[in-house]
């Protein structure tokens, strides 16, 4: 049987059920991400007792080893079969976080994580791929825009989750993780159809290549706030990632069947998409960086109730996602995207100027960033897949699985760098000693508790600079997607 009949005789509620579960799949590995970043404290005083670094990679080993595969593992589902491999991938999710959570010390926690990040690897990518060969293509839209939210929607789904089960020991985050994995492995293996495999070889030279140039970049981008973008190791691993990425180019043109041909980035298209949708998780991503913070130290919150005051983000993806296949229809992609970007633009303009506003105005705030992804992440993917024949759906899922992810910490990794910068700053006299100041409000508040007032104030002048500049980058970079997109659409009309 093709690809074609199996997707036209799936039946409508059948393809109902594929889409709910690849949704909650997704939401369950991108809302980890955010979930453990609540668990960082009770880690820190945890009997794993690791050190500053070793619970910055506690964190990151997942996000990095993720990023890193998520184009590989979409690649191998494309060969090996994208439903055996989503299988594969919730099963390892399910393994790492059990490992995890029974983890004795920092070695075997690391390990655990970056195992995790395997599963996840192998999950996301594979999610577009079973659900665009499960769709018919005149439904085909309003799936991609309803998958696309629960990416968005994962994010917050991990803040208030993960708020809520950190109320006792933080291993209960990872065995409640463990639980919903199987839980999805079993209702995926019930309702996804599997699809026709894709005949290539495979392009070993090529992935390692690839990988080790993410992994320099990522390391570069995750050290950079931390150790200083001008430090030797910083510096290291950028160089290490322009020379492993120009031989993987050479020898990605040179080879028959490439796990990513370099050549396909000249379509202004695809190129364009790839970057919206890097800037649209900047932008989003670097909102969540410093929003829970800002609820906590600025208003005094919890950290439940902070998960649950970024809530306002969320109902434009719930509720307005499966029309935004009718708004590119009616008003065009590139009209779509200007509204997305500059609305997320506008909204954390808004934020900046709201922090110590009622918190009504800065929820209003919120509501506008969302309806600008809730506007760009549909459109985007949407443009993703449409750029690749339907035969490399994993490969698909794994473009705007990576650049959703490098999107991600280079919104961290920015407005970290400002944030902390600014704060630092503003900090009281006595505190603000160069190259002594501390760089977090806790470090501040232990050095000084008497300031508590001004240390607050400094950290919420850090945060107004860092989202304002924020929505500028978004801003700039948006218009140079919008336009190159625009171009890209009059000439294939022209063409056609």
């Amino acid at each position: 049987m093709t690809s074609t009949v199996e997707r036209l005789t799936l039946p409508v509620r059948r393809q109902g059920q594929v889409l709910a579960c690849l949704s909650v799949c997704t939401a369950l590995v991108v809302g980890f991400v955010a979930a453990i970043n609540l668990a960082v404290p009770r880690l820190a005083a945890s009997s794993l007792h690791p050190s500053a670094d070793q619970l910055l990679w506690i964190v990151d080993a997942y996000v990095v080893v993720f990023a890193c595969l998520v184009i590989p593992a979409g690649a191998a589902g494309d060969k090996f079969g994208r439903k055996g491999t989503l299988l594969t991938g919730l099963a390892v999710v399910a393994a790492g976080a059990l490992v995890s959570a029974a983890a004795p010390n920092v070695a075997l926690m690391l390990f655990a994580r970056a195992l995790t990040g395997v599963g996840a690897a192998c999950v996301l990518p594979n999610c577009v791929g079973v659900l665009l060969h499960a769709t018919a293509p005149e439904r085909r839209g309003h799936a991609l825009a309803v998958w696309a939210a629960a990416t968005g929607v994962g994010g917050v789904v991990g803040n208030l989750g993960g708020g809520a089960l950190l109320g006792g020991s933080w291993r209960t985050l990872f065995v409640a993780v463990a639980v919903v994995a199987a839980a999805c492995l079993a209702w995926t293996a019930a309702v996804a159809p599997r699809s026709p495999r894709h005949a290539r070889r495979l392009d070993v030279p090529g992935t390692v290549l690839f990988v080790a140039a993410v992994i320099a970049l990522l390391l570069g981008i995750i050290e950079g706030p931390e150790k200083g973008w001008s430090s030797p190791s910083v510096v290291t691993a950028f160089a290490a990632c322009l020379v492993l990425g120009a031989v993987w180019v050479l020898l990605e043109t040179r080879v028959r069947q490439p796990m990513l041909d370099p050549r396909l980035f000249r379509d202004a298209r695809l190129a364009g998409a790839g970057l919206g949708m890097a800037i649209a998780f900047f932008g989003s991503f670097g909102l969540f960086y410093v929003n829970a913070s800002l609820l906590q130290y600025g208003r005094g919150w919890s950290v439940l109730r902070a998960g649950v005051g970024i809530i306002p983000v969320t109902v434009p993806l719930l509720l307005g996602s499966r029309h935004v296949p009718a708004l590119v229809r009616r008003f065009g992609v590139p009209a779509t995207l200007a509204a997305a970007f500059a609305l997320t633009s506008g909204g954390l303009a808004g934020l900046s100027l709201t922090t110590e506003l009622a918190y009504p105005w800065y929820g209003a705030c919120l509501f506008v960033v969302g309806l600008g992804i809730m506007l760009a992440v549909p459109t985007l993917t949407a443009e993703i897949a449409a750029g690749l024949p339907l035969e490399r759906a994993g490969l698909a899922g794994g473009l705007q699985s990576a650049t959703r992810e490098l999107g991600s910490a280079l919104g961290v990794a920015v407005v970290g760098t400002i944030l902390t910068a600014s704060f630092t700053h503003h900090l009281p006299h006595e505190l603000g000693r160069p190259g002594q100041a501390p760089r977090t409000v806790s470090e501040a508040l232990g050095a000084a508790p008497g300031e508590h007032s001004a240390i607050i104030a400094a950290f919420t002048h850090g945060a107004d600079t860092a989202l304002r500049a924020a929505a500028l980058i978004t801003l700039v970079a948006g218009v140079l997607v919008v336009g190159g997109i625009a171009r890209a659409h009059r000439g294939a009309r022209a063409a056609a």
